[in-house]
């Protein structure tokens, strides 16, 4: 079996288990990230499905990702919620960190909203403010995509000139209104970690035009491009990058600042959930 065709036969074979489970076709799919797990509890008719059970999937090892996927309802709308994701930096290649957002795509999402938590490149990014991603800067050294191309999920070559869809962005932008969420914008610089940036990197990406840095996201994003979705993100700042506070990063910190955060995130993802369930009506 050729790699290309081990991917589909992985990827079907976790749908079909999954479908078994839960017969719910997704509309949108959303990834929780760090910290940012309460999403998941928004889902009604919930059905909880620990990574570790679908076949295939891998299971964060990080705090604050609890790894499962729930299906149900948000807002009317029909929901497949990541809660939690896998990083390059526990050690797995990238087509296993995208294993589980293609899964979701295959269950039938066409839309999807990716979360996480960020630093603030620029200082006037304070802790706990919210940030629609409209680009974003993949200095991983690496793509989901290398190695033979599974033409049953997208081209070889796709376009990533709208990586964040503009349309989908606009309906985020109108939740924000919709539940009194100020809603900032910016570029997200996914780099590898697990270390945190140093001073002389965050100068860097400041000059490269990135206003939000992490650990996440740009191969998820890449590959569900490749599939044709259309995606949104989302980054809560969680602190300072290095350099722009005295301040010492630390991930207990990071997990704080986003759980503080999460009512105003929680209410603007159920209003954007809701405007989808409007508009799919």
């Amino acid at each position: 079996m050729t790699e290309a065709n081990d991917t589909l036969a992985k990827l079907d074979a976790a749908a079909d288990w999954v479908r078994q489970r839960s017969g719910r076709v997704p509309v949108l799919g959303i990834v929780a990230g760090s910290g940012l797990g309460a999403l998941a509890g928004l889902v009604e008719e919930a059905t909880r499905i620990p990574y570790a059970q679908i076949p295939h999937a891998l299971s964060p090892t990080v705090i604050g990702h609890a790894g499962e996927l729930v299906l149900g309802k948000l807002s009317g709308l029909d929901v497949a919620v990541l809660s939690g994701r896998v990083h390059g930096y526990e050690g797995h290649p990238t087509e296993d960190v995208v294993f589980n957002v293609r899964l979701v795509a295959r269950l039938g999402a066409k839309r999807f909203l990716v979360t996480n938590a960020a630093g603030g490149v620029d200082p006037w990014l304070m802790p706990g403010m919210l940030c629609r991603i409209v680009d974003h800067l993949n200095l991983t050294g690496k793509n989901p995509l290398t190695g033979p191309n599974v033409a049953a999920l997208g081209p070889r070559f796709p376009d990533m000139s709208k990586p964040y869809a503009p349309a989908l962005g606009a309906v985020l932008e109108r939740a924000a209104e919709r539940a009194g969420v100020t809603l900032h914008a910016g570029v997200y610089a996914g780099l590898t970690g697990p270390s945190y940036e140093t001073p002389a990197e965050i100068r860097m990406l400041r000059v490269l035009g990135a206003n939000l840095v992490g650990m996440s996201t740009v191969h998820e994003v890449i590959a569900l491009n490749h599939m044709g979705v259309e995606v949104t993100g989302l980054s809560c700042v969680t602190n300072h990058a290095a350099g722009v506070s005295s301040a010492p990063l630390d991930h207990a910190e990071v997990a704080q600042i986003a759980d503080e955060a999460g009512p105003k995130l929680l209410a603007l993802v159920r209003a954007f959930a809701g405007l989808l369930a409007e508009k799919s009506n």
